[in-house]
């Protein structure tokens, strides 16, 4: 008899109701993705991840009483194996880059195409991170071109430590490639992408992968 996959159980979290039924009705189109619960604000979605201990959540930003940053922060206090994708406009969404340090799993624009979305759900639960090239883009711009912040050569210096299939994976990321991606176009396993993942976090002293993109972008400049 054949082992059943168990389906990813989601809380979509955005204040506008008609956001979330959007969102609902993509992923409920995939049978491997369970809507377990909706929140209309961070409060709700605090309480809701207690009760109904999700795997993914889709936590959009800009919410009235407790945002979703701050939503994000208290719920991996608590609960860090929930992995949490931010849905942003990212018109002016410029503390997303709090979600960085707090450990969000990815970032997707609200007008992300719905099979994207389905993909990025199932890559997040997996143990994949998820980040829009658009939004790579944004967050890269931000902190590149923000006054006083010309690193190139401190980039170019920590790059200096990874080996050529490091630094190889290190530009792969800053393209915004998965893990999958990566392993197929290199000719090696997931499993041996995330070990050197592992090592370049560590060797470059950041903590997620956007991280790592924007260093290659320093050292692009």
């Amino acid at each position: 008899m054949a082992e059943v996959t168990p389906r990813v159980r989601v809380v979509l979290v955005d204040d506008e109701s008609l956001v979330r039924t959007g969102l609902r009705l993509i992923l409920e189109g995939d049978p491997a993705i369970e809507i377990v619960d909706q929140a209309a604000d961070g409060a709700a979605a605090i309480a809701s991840v207690e009760n109904t201990a999700p795997d993914v959540v889709l936590m959009d930003v800009r919410m009235p009483h407790v945002d979703g940053l701050t939503a994000t922060e208290r719920i991996l206090a608590d609960r860090p194996d929930v992995k949490i994708i931010v849905l942003t406009t990212f018109d002016t969404d410029e503390f997303v880059h709090r979600a960085l340090r707090m450990g969000a799993r990815g970032f997707l624009l609200k007008d992300t195409p719905p099979q994207e979305l389905i993909d990025a759900v199932r890559r997040v639960a997996a143990g994949d991170t998820v980040l829009s090239q658009s939004v790579i883009g944004q967050l890269i711009t931000a902190v590149v071109d923000r006054p006083g912040h010309d690193l190139r050569a401190s980039a170019e210096e920590k790059l200096a430590q990874l080996t050529p299939r490091e630094r190889d994976i290190a530009d792969a990321i800053a393209l915004g490639s998965s893990n999958t991606e990566i392993a197929a176009n290199l000719f090696i396993s997931v499993t041996t992408v995330k070990s050197h993942i592992g090592r370049i976090l560590d060797k470059l002293a950041v903590a997620n992968r956007v991280q790592i993109a924007v260093c290659v972008h320093h050292a692009r400049r």
